[in-house]
């Protein structure tokens, strides 16, 4: 039965479990929230969420422990050095329970609550018949002490938990609350939120951009680690696209608001990054099963050591065994594995969105971490996908001029790298040239009626697919080449080269370092392909392939039970991206169908952070098996302690609160780590 959420009259989430309280008491629920239920609220939408750990003051949240602490330490006080008469039996015991309330109760009633809910088995239920069994074999003040650390520690937890989705929400929420508009030819201040898509903003040197929009001054540079976790300055000339997070380095700029603040681009990133932890990775899933199980389990193991011995022990005390057998559960409770592996995958995403890696849900994490086939696309990816016209070769009988205007307003219609290249070289449109019937071959070319005679212009299959006689030797030509036909007669072909991006050798040598297989494929002709590999040093290259030629490939990989992971740009290698074990999109900081289509997401379209995601997904996983082992073996050996009498409540607390504490401190340590080293 899935699981379900307790909810007051007042529409408050009642929690069922210690994690659960956790969560909700750090504002933290997206990382519990099963995918289904997963929603983000932001801090002023509205809606009356229950602040009353995090809003407080540390000493609000320590207030009951510290009360506790004081009549703990009074009550030890008479009872080993003062030891006055009146202090004995009920006033004695009444002045423990006095101590034991403050931390106790909220326990008892979460218990009770989770309980009514259908968990009888939580770690409160376990807490609770824990000091309760201690009070009723006299043990008061080892009783209250084990609640009063359960329950600082639950307030350290918290802490813990709340300090990590600060770092990362401040990390990742960049948008300034106010900005500057300009309207009527004078400045006004208004909040972001209540900016209207059409409105100008000023933007002074050293100012954060608030909305997506346009830049209408000549030109601006900018500062786009918010979105890229790099600080290279970016340059944009008037026209161009610029993004909320964005920080304005020069001159005064002004922009015009293209996208409501809500919509903006950065807080998409932030959503989509906050709502990744409902996609949840299998260690985490099978840890959050493991504890349905394993602590049933628990209670009747602690009632056999209670009671069992009573058939196999000749100087058997129900109070002895009794006492093993609370510190058995209280050493049992699984808060160090529920809390901490979430946490640690939290943490994981958020040292990749530092570095301008997007992931989609934590079981990304998990499996990049074990890829063994990293399969990329050529253009855009290990290339600037900036290609440059090298020559025209074209028969003397054609006029060149009226040629290229044509394949200019058919290239037009494309949105593929070799449109750009055409219009570049040949310039503006000529919008007196009419096409008709357009059609996009896929893994071929355009074809168009003008002034009533068929334009083709594509590769040379195009050529070959509608017969068009050819006498071109394209293995001499080592550039892409762009064939051209006009009225089913060969027109000649243009040559264009694309560069390679700086950091796609470093690539290479990284994942070869990692043992990693690379695959290069691409639709270009196979001469480029197998040059750009050779300059990498990649070993696995094919061209001219088709989409379904690529879907072959990954089909092939995968026949030999290995993963693989697609690095394409995320919407034409769809299919490809849809059967890989991970996609991942190049260029996610332009284009919101990247974001949309890809398991991942790399901001800034550097190849090398493909790397980089893949050592942050081993870091993350290597440390949540630290803290499972960690967890584990600790409890274990505490618990054959204390079964066999040698461990006391104590060190039931710290295989408890102590542990579960150095789990979350090992979990966070990953966002401190520098990736950008490796």
């Amino acid at each position: 039965m899935a699981h379900q959420h307790i909810y007051d009259k007042n529409g408050k989430q009642i929690c069922c479990t210690e994690t659960e309280k956790i969560y909700k008491d750090a504002q933290a629920e997206e990382l519990i929230v099963e995918k289904e239920h997963a929603h983000v609220h932001s801090d002023d939408d509205g809606h009356g969420h229950d602040h009353s750990h995090s809003e407080g003051s540390l000493a609000q949240m320590f207030i009951p422990g510290i009360i506790s602490f004081v009549l703990l330490m009074v009550a030890l006080y008479l009872d080993h050095f003062l030891k006055p008469a009146w202090f004995s039996e009920y006033v004695r015991l009444g002045w423990y329970i006095a101590a034991y309330l403050p931390v106790g109760l909220p326990v008892l009633k979460d218990a009770f609550i989770s309980i009514k809910s259908g968990g009888i088995f939580s770690e409160f239920f376990l807490m609770g018949i824990a000091t309760i069994g201690a009070f009723s074999i006299g043990e008061y003040p080892e009783g209250v002490a084990v609640m009063l650390f359960y329950s600082v520690g639950e307030v350290l937890q918290t802490m813990a938990v709340k300090r990590a989705k600060t770092n990362i929400k401040s990390l990742l929420d960049q948008r300034p609350e106010e900005v500057t508009i300009i309207k009527d030819n004078k400045t006004e201040i208004l909040k972001a939120e209540k900016v209207t898509i059409g409105d100008i903003i000023q933007l002074k040197p050293g100012e954060k951009l608030g909305l997506d929009g346009t830049l209408i001054s000549e030109k601006a540079s900018f500062n786009t680690s918010a979105l890229t976790g790099e600080s290279i300055p970016d340059s944009k000339i008037k026209g161009d696209a610029v993004l909320a997070g964005m920080i304005n380095l020069n001159t005064v700029a002004q922009v015009e608001v293209t996208t409501a603040f809500l919509d903006s681009k950065l807080s998409r990133i932030l959503e989509m990054v906050q709502n990744a932890t409902s996609q949840k990775a299998p260690t985490e899933l099978f840890i959050r099963k493991f504890a349905k199980i394993y602590t049933p389990i628990v209670v009747f193991l602690a009632l056999g050591i209670c009671l069992l011995p009573y058939f196999f022990v000749s100087d058997y005390q129900f109070e002895n065994w009794l006492y093993r057998a609370l510190v058995f559960l209280v050493i049992s409770c699984p808060c160090a594995l529920l809390i901490s592996i979430p946490l640690g995958y939290f943490g994981g995403i958020g040292a990749a969105s530092k570095n301008g890696i997007l992931f989609k849900g934590s079981n990304f994490l998990d499996v990049l971490s074990t890829i063994q086939n990293v399969v990329m696309d050529k253009t855009g990816t290990l290339t600037e996908g900036v290609f440059k016209v090298q020559e025209v070769v074209f028969k003397p009988d054609f006029n060149q001029n009226e040629i290229l205007e044509m394949v200019n307003a058919l290239e037009s219609h494309s949105t593929h790298p070799i449109a750009t290249a055409v219009q570049n070289f040949v310039g503006p449109v000529n919008s007196t040239i009419k096409i008709e019937n357009i059609e996009e071959i896929p893994g071929h070319g355009l074809k168009g009626i003008v002034a009533g005679k068929e334009l083709l212009v594509g590769n040379f299959k195009l050529m070959d697919q509608f017969s068009i006689d050819h006498s071109v030797d394209t293995q001499k030509i080592i550039h892409t080449v762009i064939a051209v036909a006009y009225d089913s007669n060969f027109v000649g072909y243009l040559t264009i080269a694309d560069s390679i991006k700086s950091d796609a050798k470093k690539t290479v040598e990284l994942l070869n370092k990692l043992k990693i297989k690379v695959t290069m494929l691409s639709g270009d002709k196979t001469t480029v392909v197998q040059d750009v590999a050779q300059q990498l040093g990649i070993k696995n290259s094919f061209g001219d392939l088709l989409p379904e030629d690529k879907v072959n490939k990954i089909k092939e990989i995968k026949a030999r039970q290995e993963t693989v992971a697609f690095v394409g740009d995320g919407v034409n290698d769809a299919p490809v991206v849809a059967l890989s074990d991970v996609g991942i999109a190049m260029g996610g900081l332009g284009s919101d169908a990247t974001i949309e289509t890809a398991d991942v997401v790399i901001q800034d379209d550097q190849p090398s952070k493909i790397p980089m995601a893949i050592n942050i997904g081993k870091q993350t996983k290597k440390i949540v098996w630290q803290n499972i082992m960690l967890a584990f073996g600790v409890k274990v050996i505490v618990l054959i302690l204390g079964a066999g009498g040698i461990a006391t409540m104590w060190e039931a607390v710290f295989a408890d609160v102590g542990v579960a504490l150095l789990a979350i401190l090992n979990a966070v340590r990953i966002q401190r780590m520098n990736f950008s080293r490796s």
